[in-house]
């Protein structure tokens, strides 16, 4: 059996996680499609760009990260059935995407969880020299926000479903609270939130695009890691908080039921009740730290050849 995976290079997670399985799985994996058995598409709007005899005569996976279904419109579910022709299996990442996938089609769903690779994801005991390394006091609270806020086509509207607003909303009423409260953002496409802090007066570090090392230790310098999303496949982020025990509230997305205490977990901005609970977090994402995380996915494929 010989897996191929569909090739995205957006500098996403997506690319990670590819980068990883073929390191991690060479004695089932190729490069080259037409040596492959199976063909596993990463991320749905990259099936057009794979050979269709390709697609007729393999075994076909596709994973769904995430479905916001009020976008679905004729033509986005016109794709979505030409696709589904060719798929065997669907794969989804949290148990919400394929409650929501199933409504869609008739196919095999399979929930896996994305794995976390705790060699880049870890905790670092000496938090007062990480901090001085950034620039952070031990006084600071430290509230961080690793995902992009704002749409594509014009860096100024918020990307609603990422929650931003509802960040900011939150933001405010710890501003109220504590006085050394500081963000840390990470990533592309920061422009909505960055514009609200600095209308709000709120101090924050941005550090657009960094290293897998340096995102493990900014994660570690935090006292607060807020998801603030109203869809979400993942996100990553959790998982990731959870292996760095990295205190962690979430809204109802993707995999945060599945990751932690269900009263880290809060509705729209109503945070006040959320309370990290790291020891949870920390032990379900340590299942999904490597190789366990990647077993259920060679399993997934040995079944399906």
């Amino acid at each position: 059996m010989k897996i191929y995976l569909s090739n995205l290079n957006e500098s996403w997670i997506v690319d990670r996680i590819r980068n990883e399985w073929y390191k991690y799985n060479p004695q089932v994996s190729t490069k080259l499609i037409f040596r492959s058995d199976v063909i596993w598409i990463i991320a749905p709007w990259l099936w057009r760009k794979i050979p269709r005899n390709q697609l007729k005569s393999k075994k076909v996976v596709c994973t769904f990260h995430h479905i916001d279904k009020n976008s679905m419109d004729e033509s986005k579910l016109l794709d979505f059935k030409e696709l589904e022709s060719y798929v065997d299996l669907f794969h989804v990442i949290s148990n919400k995407t394929k409650e929501t996938l199933s409504t869609l089609t008739n196919k095999p769903i399979i929930s896996i969880p994305l794995w976390v690779n705790q060699n880049n994801w870890f905790y670092i005991e000496n938090k007062s020299d990480l901090r001085k390394q950034f620039g952070f006091g031990n006084e600071d609270f430290l509230i961080g926000s690793f995902q992009r806020d704002t749409e594509g086509h014009d860096l100024k509207s918020p990307k609603l479903i990422k929650g931003p607003d509802i960040f900011i909303e939150i933001i405010k009423k710890i501003k109220k609270e504590n006085k050394n409260l500081k963000v840390v953002l990470t990533g592309k496409r920061r422009q909505y939130v960055i514009k609200k802090l600095n209308e709000l007066k709120v101090p924050f570090e941005y550090y657009e695009m960094v290293s897998l090392k340096k995102l493990n230790e900014l994660y570690n310098v935090l006292n607060l890691y807020i998801v603030s999303s109203r869809l979400e496949g993942g996100p990553q982020a959790i998982v990731e908080c959870g292996i760095t025990k990295t205190p962690v509230i979430s809204t109802n997305v993707g995999i945060a039921p599945e990751i932690l205490n269900s009263e880290s977990i809060f509705q729209d901005s109503n945070y006040e009740n959320a309370k990290p609970d790291i020891n949870t977090a920390y032990e379900n994402s340590k299942q999904l730290s490597l190789p366990i995380g990647m077993e259920p996915y060679i399993k997934l494929f040995e079944g399906l050849f």
